[in-house]
């Protein structure tokens, strides 16, 4: 049974070079966080740290978001709760009501993304603009993120030149990077000047101190949030850390794992509002607790978005990000998507290879490939099980639990070497549709074994 991501996988590789570039882009990723891993004896310590932080946390919520708030509310910000994405809309477009603001400027945020706060916005006639480079391409190309860090990861520069020459009229058929960031540059600067309240996410927020952190690479968050008085940050409340030397764990994690560097260019703390100005912070759940329910799931909540199980995943890195139907790709998207709903997003549970590589790299120690074979198990309890799959393994069962015909499959299986094409590569053999079956050895191993032990 063919699956959304299987259909839409397919649709990508059918542009093999493109396919090629994205799979190798990305590993090169994957291989400069190896190489920054490498550099920190004390790495698989930290993990671990991190990792028990995030469950004593998680564990902890209610007393941890409730020191947060009244550290923030005594260092003068305004503090909202929100309990899903609708709240968390209405909250913000309130705060830009208020203040009668139309023109608002955002760094990048993946809640903001899971609540539609983008397109609600603009419904209600606010001009919003995504300051982040690759969001920045994204939004004027009004298309989804299709990687969590690097949004923008599946587009040539040949499509952004020609994005550029009908958005910012830059010289046509000009590709080169450095031209075109520098345009976009240009255009952003007038839209941080312009802009009458600015919006951040939020990578942690520390209890003790009532501050919000944001790690960028390009200073973006911090260029929006310098001119305008009106400031929110928005995060959900997963996000919470205990104190400053927890957060420290974090960050040597979250930029070696993401992008392969030491640490990000910039790493703001957002504690007090500006002189004159106001700062909002918006808590979230949206979800959330439900999670923390769950016992075999509990652990995504220590997610902390850095992508590097996307980074490594096979099917990730050849299949694209738009091949996933929950709005975050990847390992981590399919167990959230699960969570989310599982009826509508079971068809990701497909896209694993269930090779244990997200679950190797990341940096909270998220049983990642874990929680996707468990998935799998419950696909039948959901009435979304592949029938096909199911007589396939009710067939596999059969022959396993009769030894005369499963020793007797083997010794004639390498007779399959000689059958006519058409007879083995047909639709009843998907593996062969890509590539060539191996050739069966003519002796098996369970013949290769008694005629050799040593009696």
């Amino acid at each position: 049974m063919s699956t959304k991501h299987s259909k839409s996988a397919e649709a990508f590789q059918k542009n093999k070079e493109m396919a090629k570039w994205h799979d190798q882009t990305l590993w090169l990723v994957r291989e400069k966080r190896d190489r920054q891993s490498k550099g920190v004896p004390e790495w698989e310590l930290l993990r671990e740290m991190a990792m028990q932080t995030k469950l004593y946390s998680n564990s902890h919520l209610p007393e941890l978001l409730e020191e947060f708030e009244k550290n923030a509310i005594a260092n003068g910000v305004h503090v909202h709760w929100a309990k899903d994405a609708e709240e968390y809309n209405e909250i913000i477009y309130g705060i830009l009501k208020k203040h009668n603001v139309k023109k608002f400027i955002k760094s990048k945020s993946m809640l903001s993304e899971e609540c539609e706060l983008n397109e609600h916005l603009i419904e209600k006639g606010i001009d919003v603009v995504e300051s982040d480079l690759g969001e920045r391409i994204i939004q004027l190309m009004h298309k989804k993120p299709s990687h969590i860090v690097m949004p923008a990861i599946h587009i040539k520069k040949e499509e952004i030149g020609e994005l550029f020459v009908k958005e910012m009229d830059t010289e046509p058929g000009n590709n080169d990077q450095t031209y075109l960031t520098h345009a976009a540059r240009r255009n952003l600067r007038q839209k941080f000047i312009e802009a009458e309240a600015a919006m951040t996410g939020a990578n942690f927020v520390v209890a003790s101190t009532g501050e919000a952190v944001v790690c960028t690479n390009e200073g973006n968050a911090d260029m929006g949030t310098s001119q305008p008085k009106i400031q929110i940050t928005a995060f959900g409340i997963d996000k919470i850390v205990p104190n400053r030397e927890a957060l420290g764990i974090f960050t040597r994690l979250l930029a070696r794992s993401a992008t392969g560097q030491p640490i990000t260019t910039y790493t703001a703390h957002y504690q007090k509002p500006r002189h004159g100005g106001e700062l909002h912070f918006v808590i979230v759940d949206n979800g959330r607790t439900e999670i923390l329910k769950d016992e075999k799931h509990v652990k995504t909540m220590n997610c902390i978005r850095c992508a590097a199980c996307m980074n490594t995943c096979p099917v990730y890195r050849r299949s694209g990000g738009y091949s996933y139907t929950y709005f975050i790709p990847g390992p981590i998207g399919i167990n959230l998507g699960m969570l989310k709903g599982a009826k509508k997003y079971y068809d990701n549970v497909s896209a694993c290879s269930l090779c244990h590589s997200c679950q190797d790299v990341c940096p909270v120690k998220v049983d990642l490939a874990d929680q996707i074979y468990d998935w799998r198990q419950k696909l039948d309890k959901f009435g979304v099980a592949s029938s096909e799959k199911k007589r396939m393994s009710q067939g596999i069962k059969f022959l396993m639990e009769r030894p005369k015909l499963f020793n007797f499959a083997m010794s004639a299986g390498h007779l399959l070497n000689s059958f006519p094409r058409f007879m083995v590569y047909n639709n009843l053999n998907d593996w062969g549709k890509d590539r060539e079956l191996p050739k069966f050895a003519k002796e098996s191993f369970n013949e290769m074994w008694k005629k050799n032990k040593v009696k």
